[in-house]
């Protein structure tokens, strides 16, 4: 079988040493030969791969990047609509999925000749709800917002290909974010990102401004080998309550994942393939959890000024399963030191692009609040942005580039956030000399105002909007 793995622009070579990984795991050697495509030297939103169609239930339950998993069913030339719904109608969805089912299509494009996306979606949606018509004699609902079924086509200049979705909710929606606020930093960026770090299990990893944890939850599951779908899969039951105010609706084992609601995937054979990967899983956790016996073992904190966002962080540690309660204080990111008071380590932060919060908790003052991110990409159609199969992201550019003018703009605006970060990168080079800093923003100018050179940049989308990497050695200070 074909498969996509959609990922954010910017992390496909991540993304791909992490498909070689998984593929590399015993009990996935075990299902069969895996081939993954060569890793691309551009933007293409996601890798390709060859492997046993059982591969889609590692892939969704163990890859930390990816955004989807796309299970290719066709593709073919086209010139016109009519070619779309030819191809669509030829394929035997009957063996996939019912007509008491309920259904979704998506179509991407990159360079089409075709004026209207909508109708190339209608045509495509026509072709198989006709087909299940005409082999079951009833069709299919269609449901936008929680389909059972998801099909995605692409188009390029001159071929679509078409694919069922076997993730169904975005992958980023781990299921342990339960709160009610600005939207996060997606959590599958939040791991690509820390891939770029080369931050290791062992090494000391501080957030100072964590919000409500995005970075460190990621990092700490690594640790502890705690799969990015174990609470979707129902590895720990469905006891978490989703909150009713929660700005992401948590997504439980009653959700799971796409394929699970895929005719082949609920034969017997593919069933018991599904236990055992979750056993194998859960079997490496209880291995991890004997090395890793407390928090302070795993050498991850952090610290932020707000309290409602260390409030939300502790509560998203919880049911993210993680041991105990984070090591995380509510204090100003210019008085925090190096935990441990280590000479060297990893800071790993996504500072707010100049905007200024009423701090609930803090000193009194007007400090910039820190949050993981300030684009809500959850309400974004996923379609737009999440699956550029080629290098389509003109329209995502341009977005960036308008949004990041008006976020400098309210920067160059703000002088005390100017010097906010004037101090903060003066309190860098005083307290944390030995350290590799990482710094995830949309503010290209923010090197010149922490006064500190970069000695990497690599580009990144949150969303549609465009950012840095940006990352600052500091040098060890030199004994008096």
């Amino acid at each position: 079988m074909r498969f996509f793995v959609v990922c954010p622009g910017g992390l496909e070579v991540p993304l791909a040493q992490e498909l070689a990984e998984i593929a590399g795991r015993p009990e996935c050697k075990a299902l069969g030969a895996w081939v993954i495509d060569p890793t691309p030297t551009s933007p293409t939103g996601g890798i390709g791969l060859a492997a046993p169609i059982s591969a889609a239930m590692v892939l969704n339950l163990h890859s930390r990047i990816a955004s989807r998993v796309l299970l290719q069913m066709a593709q073919a030339p086209y010139r016109q609509e009519d070619d779309l719904y030819k191809l669509a109608s030829g394929l035997a969805w009957e063996e996939w999925f019912t007509s008491k089912q309920t259904l979704r299509v998506d179509v991407t494009a990159h360079r089409s000749p075709l004026k209207s996306l909508n109708f190339a979606t209608l045509k495509i949606k026509d072709a198989i709800v006709d087909r299940l018509r005409d082999v079951t004699g009833d069709r299919p609902s269609i449901d936008t917002a929680f389909p059972d079924v998801r099909v995605q086509a692409h188009l390029t200049a001159t071929q679509v290909t078409i694919y069922l979705d076997t993730s169904g909710e975005a992958l980023f929606k781990r299921g342990w974010r339960d709160e009610k606020g600005d939207a996060p930093l997606k959590e599958n960026l939040a791991a690509g990102i820390l891939s770029f770090t080369a931050w290791k299990p062992g090494q000391t990893l501080f957030d100072p401004m964590c919000g409500s944890g995005t970075f460190l939850i990621e990092a700490a599951q690594i640790v502890l080998s705690i799969p990015p779908g174990a609470i979707r899969a129902g590895m720990y039951g469905d006891d978490a309550k989703p909150n009713r105010l929660a700005y992401r609706p948590l997504v439980t084992s009653a959700h799971g994942f796409g394929f699970q609601r895929l005719k082949p995937f609920n034969e017997v054979a593919e069933q018991k393939r599904w236990v055992d990967l979750k056993e194998a899983a859960l079997a490496q956790m209880l291995e991890k959890r004997k090395q890793y016996p407390s928090v302070d073992n795993l050498k991850i904190t952090g610290g932020d000024i707000n309290e409602k966002l260390v409030s939300m962080f502790k509560g998203n540690w919880q049911r993210a399963q993680l041991p105990d309660q984070p090591v995380v204080r509510q204090i100003d990111a210019l008085a925090a030191k190096p935990p441990g008071s280590v000479n060297e380590g990893v800071m790993l932060l996504n500072p707010p692009y100049g905007e200024r919060l009423v701090i609930k908790g803090g000193r009194g003052q007007d400090r910039t609040s820190s949050r993981d991110a300030k684009y809500d990409g959850a309400d974004e159609p996923e379609n737009r942005f999440e699956l550029n199969l080629e290098t389509g992201r003109q329209s995502a550019k341009r977005s960036s580039r308008e949004s990041l003018k008006k976020l400098q703009a309210q920067e160059e605006q703000d002088p005390k956030f100017v010097e906010f970060l004037r101090q903060f990168g003066q309190h860098l080079k005083d307290d944390f000399g030995g350290w590799n800093i990482f710094v995830l923003t949309a503010d290209m100018a923010l090197p010149g105002q922490l006064r500190i050179k970069e000695s990497k940049r690599t580009p990144l989308f949150n969303g549609p909007l465009e950012c840095r990497l940006f990352k600052f050695e500091m040098h060890a200070k030199r004994p008096a």
